[in-house]
């Protein structure tokens, strides 16, 4: 259930040097907003409102001075409505708000056709786009100009309201139904976005905004609630920055920020006013509400109470559990780079060794032909004059004279022999060379 926020769709991003410089020459959101340093949330939020229908672009829209107001009006209460934003400024200044990563919400009824086209796309592709109560459906009702319908307790009403407009109502309690609390409950079957708006009683006759709750999608329908149980009942606003979504760990951590106190928890018997603010960007929306008293749900009421609580204690865990986290985060970081070091010297270091072996176990025939040359060249000499002597030897023996060779051959080659060639051998032998010169040729 947060309270009214205002902002402009285009928001230009400068380099670090200008973002500096922009920072030299904001005003202080106190200044700004005309509210002390120890203001409460009711008058931060009161004091925003009368600046943004003052300064609002519907009413002024030829009026640059105004509308630069406007813009310093509305980055001032972005900084000061959020505790955690607030607390960073206060104790940092502007150096601890990231300009760029505010969230500013949209009014829908200030944008023109196409602007609200290609917001209409965004939200359709996925984009959170938040969106604000349009300033003159506000004005209206601090105007006391709105039409209020009556709502009786325990009854419900469907209507259909038009886009950027709202249905006011009235509720009139006893002292006991105040007592014992009252929800006030709508929801869209037809899946329409919505806000569901509580105002307060002003002098004037007027109406102030004071609780806003989006709907959200819970099944087939989207629905939103508001509680007054007489006890502290908590809102929770999702936060979806864009440093949140790139860290995950910052994001589990700040999961519980967005859990806050409604500013808001019980109702006095008398009158009370409620609206249903058509958020749609084109269309209509249906929807059903309904005011019931809160006594039949006394054990939802009780384990919400211990619910909640226990929200709360597992919040101020958080912070003490992530300075522990981050230390014993860093440490591990540290022995994970010294794993992967150790790692890739150990690989280094085997592969070495297996590259090593590889040279003996690859080449076996080559290594050992070449140190078996190594070892016996300096008999090299040696060895050869006896292989020269054994082949003589061997010669000698398979060559005999002529002589002794009938002598060394058996009987068998004696009989191979034919006698014909030993004839003519034995003639050849018995050729008489010699020649008498005396007698005449």
């Amino acid at each position: 259930m947060a309270g009214p926020k205002f902002g402009s769709f285009k928001a230009e991003k400068a380099d670090s040097a200008a973002a500096a410089g922009a920072a030299a020459q904001r005003r202080d959101p106190y200044e700004v907003l005309g509210v002390g340093r120890n203001a409460t949330e009711q008058e931060i939020k009161s004091a925003f409102r009368r600046m943004a229908l003052k300064y609002h672009p519907d009413k002024n829209a030829d009026d640059p001075v105004a509308s630069e107001k406007f813009q310093e009006a509305t980055f001032s209460y972005n900084i000061l409505s959020d505790p955690d934003k607030r607390r960073q400024y206060d104790s940092l200044g502007f150096e601890a708000i990231e300009a760029d990563s505010q969230e500013l919400e949209l009014d829908l009824s200030s944008l023109n056709t196409v602007n609200t086209v290609f917001v209409a796309l965004f939200s359709k592709l996925g984009v959170p786009i938040k969106t604000t109560v349009s300033a003159t459906v506000l004005e209206e009702a601090l105007n006391g100009s709105v039409e209020i319908s009556q709502l009786h307790l325990g009854k419900s009403v469907c209507r259909k309201v038009e886009k950027q407009s709202a249905h006011f109502y009235s509720v009139d309690i006893t002292d006991k139904e105040a007592k014992m609390g009252l929800v006030c409950r709508v929801h869209s079957t037809a899946k329409s976005k919505f806000k569901l708006l509580y105002f307060d009683p002003e002098e004037n006759g007027g109406l102030s905004l004071a609780l806003q709750e989006d709907s959200a999608k819970t099944g087939k329908v989207t629905s939103a609630g508001m509680f007054f149980l007489g006890f502290p009942v908590y809102r929770f606003e999702q936060n979806n920055s864009a440093a949140t979504a790139t860290d995950p760990d910052s994001a589990f951590f700040k999961r519980l920020d967005g859990f806050q106190p409604c500013e808001v928890n019980e109702l006095k018997a008398g009158t009370h006013c409620f609206a249903v603010y058509g958020d749609n960007f084109f269309k209509s929306v249906s929807y059903t509400i309904e005011v019931v008293c809160a006594e039949p749900f006394s054990a939802e009421k009780e384990k919400l109470r211990s619910v909640e609580a226990k929200i709360l204690a597992k919040q101020s865990e958080l912070s003490k559990f992530e300075s522990e986290y981050r230390e014993v985060l860093a440490k591990f970081t540290e022995m994970t780079s010294r794993y992967a070091q150790e790692m890739e010297t150990i690989d280094e270091l085997l592969n070495e060794r297996n590259a090593i072996h590889a040279s003996y176990t690859n080449n076996p025939t080559l290594q050992r032909s070449s140190s078996s040359s190594k070892g016996k060249s300096p008999s090299t000499g040696s060895k050869s004059d006896d292989d020269q002597t054994v082949k003589k030897e061997k010669k000698s023996k398979s060559q005999p004279k002529e002589g002794s060779r009938s002598d060394d051959e058996g009987p068998k080659s004696k009989k191979e022999k034919k006698p014909k060639d030993r004839l003519q051998r034995k003639k050849w032998f018995n050729i008489h060379l010699k020649v008498d010169k005396r007698r005449p040729c």
